[in-house]
């Protein structure tokens, strides 16, 4: 049979590092406070619980400021995915022997080479230059603002929207200074 377990009250007791006076005055304490906490209904503060629960809390934020930034980058992905269909279905072809048509991209000068015809279709509005993956492509104006919605910085050259191209009021000041569509290049 085996020896009885001692509680560690016994094992200090047995190997003298602790009197008996010592533990009879541990006893009385412990059973004054447990008189006291049914006395006052008050309950044990457990530390180590509080400190479990704390964690537990923090790291389940965590994981969900993670699960949101994963589904914002896959939202991301998949709006970057949606545009590079836009694009590629869509895009205009450039003539390598066309008019060189000249816009700034971060503060730099970027050419593109392309119809004369397409070039005014930029200007007036109805097609627009879109840059993805590195490369800038000429659209027209509906897939430009479809990519627009998706992701506003793939668009370069800004084209107007209706609410701009619309004809100035007639009180207006300064609609006698308006340039004529038929004059821009």
């Amino acid at each position: 049979m085996s020896k009885p377990k001692l509680s560690l009250q016994e094992q200090l007791l047995k190997s003298g590092l602790a009197s008996s006076a010592q533990a009879k005055k541990a006893q009385a304490d412990k059973r004054k406070q447990t008189k006291m906490q049914t006395k006052n209904n008050v309950t044990v503060v457990d530390e180590a619980k509080e400190l479990a629960l704390k964690a537990q809390a923090e790291k389940a934020e965590r994981d969900r400021e993670l699960n949101q930034q994963r589904r914002q980058q896959e939202a991301h992905k998949e709006l970057a995915a949606q545009v590079k269909q836009l694009v590629e279905q869509n895009r205009q072809r450039q003539d390598p022997d066309g008019v060189a048509y000249r816009f700034t991209d971060n503060n730099k000068v970027k050419t593109l080479y392309i119809s004369e015809t397409l070039r005014n279709h930029i200007s007036k509005g109805r097609a627009a230059v879109v840059k993805f993956e590195r490369a800038y492509e000429v659209v027209n104006a509906d897939t430009a603002q479809k990519i627009r919605e998706r992701l506003p910085d793939c668009v370069i050259v800004y084209f107007p929207t209706e609410a701009e191209t619309a004809k100035p009021a007639e009180d207006d000041p300064y609609a006698a200074f308006a340039v004529p569509d038929d004059l821009l290049w």
